[in-house]
């Protein structure tokens, strides 16, 4: 497992804990938008959703360019890498410890899902 700073996966995590910016980054899947329409959706002033995006910026996600008046966001996927590691690592390893726990049980393990689809592993109830 890579290590990543505890200050950038806080950053991190904390931009993605709040619902309005997780719903921003959703719209910015697609391509660059401005600041105003970021906020359009929401009933926030242009302020209230640049703080926001300020959030994302300093978490990495986002990134701004200024066109004349108009601020344009885009996302930065890259950035959500450490994030996906860090839950990957303990996805492995509760996996790991529910697989052990179902053969203790009698259980046949459960079939691990494909890896590109990153669902997570449905277990059968007794």
């Amino acid at each position: 497992m890579v290590e990543y700073s505890p200050a950038q996966l806080d950053s991190l995590f904390h931009a993605l804990s709040d619902h309005t910016r997780r719903r921003m980054l959703r719209s910015l899947g697609g391509q660059a938008r401005s600041v105003g329409e970021l906020a359009a959706p929401f009933q926030i002033s242009l302020a209230a959703a640049s703080k926001h995006i300020k959030v994302l910026e300093r978490a990495g996600l986002v990134t701004r360019t200024v066109q004349g008046r108009t601020h344009l966001c885009r996302l930065q996927p890259e950035a959500l890498a450490a994030g996906q590691e860090w839950l990957r690592y303990y996805e492995q390893f509760w996996n790991q410890r529910l697989d052990a726990l179902a053969e203790a049980l009698g259980e046949p393990p459960a079939t691990p899902s494909p890896p590109a689809s990153r669902a997570p592993r449905r277990r059968k109830t007794p």
